[in-house]
């Protein structure tokens, strides 16, 4: 019997050692996967930061941009504010001159008349 229990003993250790190992085995593997694991995440979160650094950029660019149009709008703005002011005045001088022409023609043509009638009373 003591042959049976030393090959039942050198059985249970040789699995032992077996379990151990393929212990040892999964542990490292493990480890293997954690550190990739851990990479792959310092990788995302350094995309992550670049993507919202390069999104920033952006928006302080579009936001300078907008300040820029914001301005050019306002310039626009008091331009056609003027041109208006300018259009306005013009209008008003064209009026009256318009009203001096009238003026003027109906004091020919009244002149004029005055002279006909002075003509035909004459004969």
């Amino acid at each position: 019997m003591s042959t049976e229990a030393g090959a039942a003993g050198d059985s249970l250790e040789e699995r032992v050692r077996e379990a151990e190992r393929r212990l040892e085995e999964a542990a490292t593997l493990a480890a293997e996967a954690e550190n990739r694991a851990e990479e792959e995440i310092k990788a995302l979160e350094a995309d992550l930061e670049r993507e919202r650094e390069e999104k920033e950029k952006a928006l302080a660019a579009a936001e300078e941009r907008l300040g820029e149009i914001e301005a050019q709008v306002e310039t626009a703005e008091e331009r056609v504010e003027a041109a208006e002011r300018r259009a306005a005045t013009a209008e008003g001088t064209v009026a009256d001159e318009l009203a001096r022409a009238r003026e003027g023609a109906a004091s020919w043509l009244q002149g004029q008349l005055d002279s006909l009638r002075r003509e035909a009373e004459g004969r």
